[in-house]
């Protein structure tokens, strides 16, 4: 239950913020979300089920909203507050704006700090043994890739400025890009940049951890959540059962869980790092003075050999089979051959199961090295410098064999009737060398959602926009693992914009649909009175080609200045298009399925919103074949039940483009005459904010 104390310190606090605020309106949307996540978290609803997922129209803060019903009660329950965010902007936004304005504002006490993955900070040592000269006892640092004289310049810099301070030490506050080889060399890693070492204790990933440590509200993106849970919890961030999660964007998050539960190997590539590892097994033995550390190095080289065998056999039965399998695909495609219902034939079932096993013990053979190692280190035994770059191999090692043991795993494993199958998928890769890619992934991450995250948790908050599929939760509750009855609670809150008043959305007449041919040539003639109609203007593509060809056409036609999506940074394309807007010149901007999320060009920044087709999307890739291919299997119609939710979201999303403030007004224009003749045409525009609609 939601005590006094809570309550008087939630309502103090919105109410401070109206007092410091000349304009500040109270919105009854945002008080109503404040008391609802209050109360959830608390378990008022459900003491054990504490979930609570929410559609929060565009201007309702709901930022503000999930703050305050959520910080006050951690702080009182001695609970942390993880924000989970899909995209680096919305990072930037809670960091540098939204949780310093409330800080400042509501009288709330607390901390916060942004938590980034160990890969983002640099090693403090490894960058020191970088810029040291070459005669120096740190030689045993070596780069992949010869450093230019411009990456020893910026080592030195990075070094000097990392030394005096001016520099914190993660990547994304150094101001240039730094080239990926050059980074790989000098980032932090889990397996060499240990706290308990001298070398290390000062680090940047360990000071950011301190800072973390001391925070009540921590910053994430869903990869970094997802890469905890994976390791059990708590053992990056703070454990579940302390916390409470508001995963915002949180539509984002059932392909990145699925990302993250999927593996692939390369078949030829393994074999060659499975000979090198062979090789580190032995330098760590030599290094090591105690004999303990033969017998898990001469295991290591004769398991190593075994699956070395086993992977020839694997090379060789794609080679005879590949024929076969890639037999219909055409010169230039990507030759991918998906197993159908996921079922493999049984000799490769049976070397999955022999090459899980055989790496699994590999793996510890490998930490058992790694940790004698470790232990010969810190006993003075063996000298750091000589130790680091072999301690950092065998940490890279031990990812690549994880990696390789989860995808094995995941072809052995004999698929629960119950549930979907995993996909399993095979890729001839042609370059230098001819290889395979063996992949797998599951088609559902719902129960791994339930397993890892809210079982266990203390309580979590999804939001965004854009969650409501078809006017449902159900399409969303089924991706994340969550169920009608389990306690878990829903609301919708309607944005406060005066959508019939403020905008039109005009359904075009267009003689053709997007799948005839003569589409194209459609567009190009009906696009340039469209975007006559208002000085700032945004043309949605659902294909690149489609875009290109249209963008080439009326530049020589009708010699429009237009700005196209790849052809400069998206920041780039937003900084021109504002200025020009500024000078009350006409802009136009054309951009395909990822500028229709994300991009923020209120008032007079966009006022002429053009959706060429609906974004449909093909399912292309092996995991959403898979997906279809099961719901097919169970009798189920994969375009009603994946293509038209999906499309409802993606068109909420990218008619959102257009009001982003209250003030805001212009036109929407739809060139897809399906929102008239097809079944489903009706349920996309009811799914929409209430428009006023024309159709011509």
């Amino acid at each position: 239950m939601l005590s006094d104390k809570v309550k008087t310190a939630i309502r103090s606090s919105y109410k401070a913020i109206g007092e410091n605020l000349p304009n500040f309106n109270p919105r009854k949307q945002q008080t109503f979300l404040i008391a609802e996540i209050a109360k959830t978290l608390a378990g008022e609803y459900d003491k054990v089920r504490k979930i609570i997922t929410i559609e929060a129209g565009t201007g309702t803060g709901k930022s503000l909203a999930y703050s305050l019903g959520a910080i006050p009660l951690a702080i009182s329950r001695d609970k942390k507050v993880c924000i989970s965010t899909a995209t680096v902007a919305l990072q930037e936004q809670l960091v540098d704006k939204d949780l310093p304005f409330l800080k400042l504002n509501s009288g709330l006490d607390f901390n916060f700090t942004l938590v980034k993955g160990r890969q983002r900070y640099v090693c403090r040592q490894k960058l020191a043994t970088a810029v040291s000269s070459d005669d120096s006892p740190q030689a045993g640092f070596t780069f992949a890739q010869k450093p230019s004289a411009l990456d020893v310049k910026t080592l030195n810099n990075m070094h000097k400025k990392l030394t005096d301070n001016s520099w914190q030490g993660d990547l994304d506050s150094w101001p240039d890009p730094v080239p990926h080889h050059i980074w790989q060399q000098i980032q932090c890693d889990k397996h060499s940049c240990l706290k308990h070492l001298a070398e290390h204790a000062h680090c940047p990933f360990h000071k950011a951890r301190e800072t973390m440590d001391a925070s009540d509200v921590l910053v994430i993106n869903h990869s970094l959540l997802l890469a905890d849970l994976a390791l059990g919890g708590g053992k990056i961030l703070p454990a579940p059962e302390d916390t409470f999660y508001i995963i915002d964007e949180a539509h984002h998050l059932p392909k990145i869980t699925r990302d993250h539960s999927s593996a692939n190997v390369t078949a030829k590539g393994s074999i060659e790092w499975l000979t090198k590892l062979k090789e580190t097994g032995d330098k760590i033995s030599a290094l090591v003075k105690s004999q303990s550390a033969i017998s898990p190095a001469l295991k290591l080289g004769d398991d190593c050999q075994d699956t070395i065998t086993e992977m020839q056999k694997v090379v060789t039965f794609f080679d005879n089979n590949a024929p076969a399998y890639f037999a219909s695909v055409k010169e230039n495609d990507d030759a991918v051959y998906r197993y159908p219902n996921g079922i493999i034939p049984k000799t490769l079932k049976h070397w999955a199961e022999d090459l899980a096993e055989l790496s699994k013990k590999c793996i510890n053979h490998t930490n058992k090295l790694y940790n004698l190692l470790m232990e010969s280190t810190k006993d003075g035994d063996t000298q750091m410098y000589l130790a680091e770059p072999l301690l950092a191999e065998a940490g890279f090692m031990l990812q690549r064999l994880e990696n390789f043991q989860a995808l094995w795993q995941m072809y052995a494993t004999s698929d629960n009737e119950k549930g979907a199958p995993l996909a399993r998928w095979l890729e001839k890769v042609e370059g230098k060398r001819q290889d395979y890619i063996l992949s797998a992934s599951p088609i559902d991450v719902g129960f791994t959602l339930e397993d890892m995250l809210w079982s266990k948790c203390e309580g979590a908050v999804l939001c965004s926009a854009t969650i409501l599929a078809l006017n449902s939760f159900d399409h969303f509750r089924r991706q994340v693992g969550l169920s009608i009855d389990d306690g878990s609670q829903y609301q919708r809150v309607d944005s406060p914009f005066d959508y019939k008043n403020n905008a039109a959305l005009i359904i075009a007449n267009m003689d053709n649909e997007p799948s005839s041919p003569n589409f194209t040539d459609e567009l190009i003639v009906k696009l340039p009175e469209l975007i006559a109609q208002d000085k700032s203007t945004l043309v949605l593509f659902s294909s690149y080609w489609q875009m290109e060809q249209v963008a080439k056409s009326l530049r020589e036609k009708h010699k429009m200045t237009i700005q196209v999506q790849g052809e400069q940074s998206r920041q780039h394309i937003i900084e021109d298009h504002k200025k020009r807007c500024d000078q009350d010149k006409p802009s136009i901007i054309f951009g395909t399925q990822s500028f229709s999320e994300g991009l923020d060009l209120p008032g007079k920044y966009l006022t002429n919103l053009i959706i060429t087709k609906l974004p449909f999307s093909v399912p292309t890739s092996p995991v959403e074949e898979a997906q279809a291919e099961y719901i097919s299997a169970k009798g189920g119609n994969p375009f009603m039940s994946l293509s038209v939710p999906d499309t409802s979201k993606k068109l909420v999303q990218a008619t959102g483009r257009l009001l982003r403030n209250e003030k805001d007004t212009g036109t929407i224009t739809i060139m897809d005459k399906r929102l008239l003749t097809k079944r489903y045409g009706k349920d996309l525009l009811n799914s929409l904010p209430p428009y006023k609609i024309i159709k011509h």
